[in-house]
């Protein structure tokens, strides 16, 4: 498979991938509008506490929202880690949302305040705590990075988790949070992995990283030994073989006193 083949697969991909998260974003637009031009009011829809009525909003929560900045901050947030999510999960990804989207619900309704629960923010904390964890946990260099990213990007959402403001609902980020870190720890296993190759040894590597190193240098180390001893015994073979004495002779004929004519 040629480059340009690789570019058109990636960006096909990538396409799919952010393609669910833009028709989410849009339904929280539609949501919105029609709570806000309407009179809708869908705020009855979000999630309460430890009510029945109240577990519908496991499903409708996430896309209410009660004002054009709670809706402006959970948009960029949900397209571009959800995107992520989906880019480099592939089905993993799907099965992760999906376990986030409504667990997270679950919890805040177990043991959240009374009253109504919306928006989006605790999966947007679901998606940067599994992203950033899983690629830490498997090491992976486009993963990690994009752990970084994540911390770069969306690091303040660290202070969302505590009781600042009456009006923000941080059990859902806390929750959220939490969710996003148990799967992320649960499927370590699962979905891209850190290529390993034939001459890694995970557990003495890790120990000692250089084990094979020194286990070479000691093979050269024997190697260089036994040929010095190879050439000692031949050395000492020679010696101990009597020499042959070569005798030249030399024979000398007295030649005649004639002078010549």
């Amino acid at each position: 498979m040629n480059h340009e083949s690789i570019s058109k697969n990636n960006k096909k991909r990538l396409i799919y991938s952010a393609f669910p998260f833009i028709a989410f974003v849009f339904i929280m637009l539609v949501v919105y509008l029609a709570d806000s031009q309407l009179g809708m009011d869908t705020i009855k829809w979000g999630l309460y506490p430890r009510k029945i009525v109240g577990l519908r909003g496991l499903l409708f929560s996430p896309i209410i929202h009660g004002s054009w900045s709670h809706l402006f901050n959970n948009s960029f947030p949900i397209i571009i880690l959800g995107t992520a999510l989906f880019y480099y999960y592939g089905r993993l990804g799907v099965k992760v949302f999906i376990i986030m989207y409504f667990l997270t619900g679950f919890l805040v309704w177990l043991s959240a305040r009374d009253s109504y629960h919306i928006g989006a923010s605790g999966l947007v904390y679901s998606l940067a705590g599994f992203l950033f964890l899983s690629g830490l946990l498997r090491k992976e260099k486009k993963l990690m990075a994009l752990s970084l990213l994540v911390t770069f990007l969306y690091g303040s959402l660290f202070w969302g988790i505590f009781p600042v403001k009456d009006h923000i609902s941080w059990e859902s980020h806390l929750w959220g949070g939490i969710v996003g870190f148990v799967l992320a720890w649960h499927y370590r296993h699962e979905g891209p992995q850190r290529i390993k190759y034939d001459w890694e040894n995970e557990d003495e590597e890790e120990e000692n990283p250089l084990f094979e190193w020194d286990h070479l240098k000691q093979k050269s180390e024997e190697k260089g030994q036994s040929t010095t001893n190879r050439q000692d015994n031949s050395l000492g073979r020679q010696s101990n073989t009597p020499k042959q004495r070569i005798v030249i002779k030399y024979e000398y004929k007295k030649g005649d006193n004639k002078k010549p004519d």
